[in-house]
């Protein structure tokens, strides 16, 4: 496994199915993990027994602008710049037809899925260009290719949280810094086989394939990789 010692890692969503399996592989790969996370008292057991270094911020809503500021503050003088930003943060909702979409759905879907992002962005990815070099990763979806019934909110904020890495590595490219977005289909969860209880789960993605994927477009093997759209679907 690559060794990220001396690296620092941004992870958000990382009380998350998917945030914790990312989490655990870059301490696992010995890197010091900033794990923000919304909610509060769910990242004290996530890097029990693992190596690296695990330092939570806990109670971070990155959808809200006025965290930007005090969350640089407190990661610098914890830790110290950042190298690879990991974003796992995202919202799903089904049901609404497109004319039928209220107000309250569409601001929710587009502070998840696109604020948020902006706003970690806006936070570290300045550490990155002073640096000269620097990974970002971004978690969206299969339906930011294509358009679903019911689910169009969704999809139109998972599409524009692409746009948005592949406009970030167009951007940064001169900077040494790579963008690149994965797109998981559906996610092997507890949640998603208590809402699906008749699929096949065997033909899901476990999250520990998710986050084998992040780790390896936030190395060095994949320098050469940058405003790609990865997608890991699970089997057909």
């Amino acid at each position: 496994m690559e060794s990220f010692s001396g690296k620092v890692v941004v992870v958000t969503g990382a009380s998350g199915a998917l945030g914790r399996e990312v989490v655990k592989a870059f301490l696992r790969a010995g890197a010091t993990v900033c794990a923000m996370d919304h909610h509060e008292s769910r990242l004290a057991k996530v890097g029990e027994n693992l190596p690296g270094r695990l330092e939570p911020f806990e109670n971070i809503d990155l959808s809200h602008a006025s965290v930007v500021s005090p969350l640089i503050t407190a990661v610098h003088e914890r830790i110290g710049p950042v190298d690879i930003i990991v974003h796992t943060v995202g919202g799903f909702t089904y049901g609404e037809k497109v004319y039928e979409l209220s107000p309250e759905t569409w601001q929710k879907m587009l502070a998840i899925n696109v604020t948020a992002f902006l706003n970690l962005a806006k936070a570290f990815v300045p550490d990155l260009v002073a640096k000269g070099r620097g990974k970002i990763i971004t978690v969206g979806a299969k339906a930011a290719l294509k358009g679903g019934g019911k689910m169009g909110a969704y999809g139109a904020t998972k599409a524009a949280l692409l746009r948005l890495t592949e406009s970030l590595a167009a951007e940064l490219a001169p900077e040494g810094v790579q963008a690149n977005c994965v797109l998981p289909g559906t996610i092997d969860t507890p949640n998603n086989r208590a809402e699906m209880p008749k699929a096949d789960f065997s033909k899901w993605v476990p999250p520990e394939k998710i986050a084998e994927t992040i780790l390896f477009l936030a190395s060095p093997e994949a320098d050469a990789i940058t405003g790609a759209a990865i997608p890991i679907y699970g089997q057909p």
